[in-house]
């Protein structure tokens, strides 16, 4: 009871500061995603959260190496926390990048380029019409912030699947990836390495299947008694790297019942699941596509237990594009 109450103590301070992050300026040392970004999806709100249905958040990380003010956040990872209040089941999806979708008002595109159409509150509708649930909650960090974060709870132990190697010149090589396979301590830096690591045979689909390994691990840390005597610090930490629509009522209830959770439960999946996945090219690009109508039905089974989680497939994805425009007429 004690734990409990120190936890929302501490989740209290921390949203008390994220909900005020707004008086701050751009580029006060923050992740804060321009205004003029967001003002664009404004039309597009999302569903309140009672406290009683399944909450969904979605979890963008973004690459805001080198921007400027108001200039459009690069989306580097999407990812989708799920929470049944009810049964203190937690889901855990990752959304293939590369995913061909309908942007609201937007025409067809990448599904990693709505926050860069209409900020987070369009990411959410568009994630929301594919997999036909609602989205309440989004957070959005970058590389800072994850660093941060994994420094605060002091690291996490992780079985690196292989040795990764890889030359980053973007930022003068200071994010380059060199890991060695192996059971090994991974501080922010490294962890960083391990969950961006995608230059393999399966490119994003191994690469979002270690980010949900990854975040389960750190969900399990956090839980841990020695993470909630250190929250206060961890909160602090992470504070200049988060922006999010949560206020301080829904973080208070959100880390309650992030709090009951059992996060050695957490049901993981990729999505478009591997058997409903569809390669295709459109206009010399190379994109993923699914069935609409069975991809929701593949997440509604899954939250009610009828359908197997699915951790990406075992053949090579299609070669990546990443910086080439698919985008179709409205």
């Amino acid at each position: 009871m004690v734990v409990a109450g120190y936890y929302s103590y501490s989740f209290y301070n921390f949203a008390n500061n994220i909900s005020h992050k707004s008086d701050k300026p751009q580029g006060s040392g923050g992740t804060m995603i321009a205004q003029s970004i967001k003002d664009k999806g404004d039309k597009f709100i999302p569903p309140k959260w009672e406290g009683k249905q399944r909450v969904n958040i979605l979890l963008l990380g973004g690459d805001s190496r080198g921007m400027t003010k108001n200039e459009l956040p690069r989306s580097d990872s999407i990812m989708l926390a799920s929470i049944d209040p009810v049964t203190k089941k937690a889901h855990l999806f990752s959304i293939l990048r590369d995913t061909y979708v309908k942007i609201p008002g937007e025409g067809e595109d990448r599904i990693n380029t709505a926050i860069t159409l209409g900020g987070p509150n369009l990411a959410m509708k568009t994630v929301s019409d594919l997999l036909g649930i609602p989205i309440q909650y989004y957070v959005y960090t970058d590389f800072k912030g994850f660093i941060a974060l994994i420094d605060a709870v002091g690291g996490i132990d992780i079985d690196v699947e292989k040795d990764m190697k890889y030359s980053d010149s973007e930022d003068d090589h200071v994010y380059d990836i060199n890991l060695k396979k192996g059971l090994q301590h991974l501080d922010g830096k490294t962890a960083l390495q391990y969950v961006r690591f995608r230059h393999d045979a399966l490119s994003d689909f191994s690469r979002t299947e270690r980010q949900r390994k990854f975040l389960t691990a750190v969900a399990q840390k956090m839980q841990a008694t020695s993470s909630l005597i250190k929250l206060p610090r961890i909160l602090n930490s992470i504070d200049p790297y988060i922006d999010t629509n949560l206020s301080v009522t829904d973080m208070l209830k959100l880390g309650t019942l992030g709090y009951e959770a059992k996060a050695d439960g957490i049901v993981s999946s990729q999505l478009p699941p591997s058997d409903l996945l569809i390669e295709k090219n459109v206009r010399g690009a190379a994109v993923i596509t699914a069935n609409k109508e069975k991809l929701q039905l593949y997440v509604k089974d899954l939250f009610a237990g009828k359908a197997e989680a699915d951790s990406g497939p075992t053949k090579p994805s299609p070669s990546p594009t990443p910086k080439s425009s698919v985008k179709t007429t409205k």
